[in-house]
């Protein structure tokens, strides 16, 4: 059996083993990752707690300095939650009274466990949305810039895996830096709702305590507070959720993104080569080089996109309130968060050292890709579209089709005006409205030693 004062909720019982084991789960593990932003929920609420007159000032600074110092441990990775303490908020209260006695068991007047996890997620979340933005934001514009680079090599373009039209891989790499920018749109929207201060709603339904949850709100950099207190535990489940669709969004831009490589990097397309030593070989046939990267890039992000189903499968049925199912969300999302953070980073690496090839246009088998562009020039010869359609038609049926190989595409996003200035511009946009900055240097003035 666990010792009793390591529960923060301990009465005169002690708890079942198997019932202990079962209920704490993987808590004690993901917690870890918590540490740092419990420990600032809990200099922030000390700091108020003085300042109502819940905590002796004195108090409050006694308390600041071993914050301090266990916030520097969480961060470097030295921070333990012992055996048979159930989670972090019962480990660093432990570590308070066993450092300040009395002073220590002070620190959670006015909050219950739930909006400490509340908090705790919603600051952990905003640190790890940051740098999963940022990371969309240079993998963006990565592609941007070799869209720029290959502007003028063609590629033959697709459609029911039918040779269609002309493309090019300025239009193929381009369209993924824009769709990124609709990701990140995506992302702007979940980090409104994750930059919401829970901290004092309590259990749910607030406290008798004379608490000001405005002053936690600007001392650990929330946009605002999440005011009704119900509304506030209701977030639990419901952030996850919206951060789920997030990830998963991310997750199937890269995915098809990881497709077409895997589609192109194969002889029968040949449209682009992955480096030797991006590749792995086969244990029976000497001359395969396989795009084994792209395919786990491309199984990575279909896990990823289960996301929005799992959450909604855990909390869909659940009434208001504080449930423990709610507990299991960490053992999806956190994992989910790094391996998106994983995506990104060899995703990026990756794409970095495509070599892509020239002329692929030449090949006899590409020549109907001009059909279009004979439909169009015979319109601008003054033939109505539908009867230039059937002439074209006719031409290919009858084997004298003769194509046209110049384009002369002029109109906003086409081969010849791809508009990746106008989209830098939406990138920039959109990474400037996220404003992480106001927060980070809150939370960096709370933790100055």
């Amino acid at each position: 059996m666990s010792n009793p004062k390591n529960k923060l909720w301990q009465k005169a019982y002690q708890l079942d083993a198997q019932i202990e084991a079962f209920t704490v789960g993987q808590d004690r593990e993901l917690d870890l990752l918590l540490a740092p932003f419990d420990i600032l929920g809990s200099l922030a609420h000390g700091k108020m707690l003085s300042e109502v007159g819940l905590l002796d000032p004195a108090e409050y600074e006694q308390l600041a300095v071993v914050l301090k110092q266990l916030y520097q441990t969480a961060v470097d990775g030295t921070f333990v939650i012992a055996d048979g303490v159930e989670d972090v908020h019962s480990q660093v209260e432990l570590l308070l009274t066993e450092q300040l006695g009395d002073v220590g068991k002070k620190i959670h007047s006015g909050r219950s466990r739930n909006d400490q996890v509340l908090v705790d997620l919603r600051l952990y979340f905003r640190t790890e949305v940051a740098a999963l933005v940022r990371s969309i934001g240079e993998l963006s514009a990565l592609l941007l810039e070799k869209s720029n680079q290959y502007q003028d090599v063609l590629l033959p373009g697709y459609t029911h895996l039918q040779v269609a039209m002309v493309s090019s891989f300025g239009l193929w790499f381009g369209a993924y830096a824009e769709s990124l920018v609709d990701d990140l749109h995506l992302w702007q929207a979940t980090h409104r709702i994750i930059d919401q201060n829970p901290l004092g709603s309590a259990a749910g339904y607030g406290s008798s305590f004379p608490l000001n949850r405005q002053r936690t709100t600007d001392l650990l950099g929330f946009r605002e507070l999440a005011y009704n207190v119900v509304h506030a535990q209701m977030g639990r489940g419901k952030t996850e959720l919206n951060l789920s669709f997030a990830l998963a969004g991310t997750a199937q831009t890269i995915g098809k993104l990881a497709m077409d490589v895997c589609l192109y990097n194969s002889q029968n397309f040949g449209f682009l080569k992955l480096p030797n030593e991006l590749t792995t070989g086969s244990s029976i046939m000497p001359h395969k080089k396989n795009p084994d990267v792209f395919e786990l890039l491309r199984g990575r992000s279909n896990q990823l996109l289960s996301l929005p189903a799992q959450v909604s499968q855990l909390v869909g049925n659940l009434p208001s309130g504080y449930h423990r199912d709610f507990q299991l969300l960490k053992e999806i999302i956190l994992p989910a968060i790094q391996q998106m953070k994983d995506v990104l980073a060899i995703a990026t690496y990756a794409i970095a050292n495509l070599a892509v090839k020239d002329n692929l246009l030449d090949d006899e088998k590409y020549r109907l890709l001009y059909s279009v562009e004979a439909v169009n020039a015979a319109v601008l010869e003054g033939l109505p579209f539908r009867d230039a359609y059937r002439k074209i038609a006719a031409d290919i049926e009858a084997s004298t089709f003769d194509p046209p190989t110049r384009l002369n595409h002029t109109h906003e996003g086409s081969l010849g005006n791809l508009s990746n200035d106008k989209i830098k511009e939406k990138l920039d946009t959109v990474l400037a409205g996220f404003g992480f900055t106001h927060w980070e240097e809150r939370l960096a003035e709370l933790r100055k030693v």
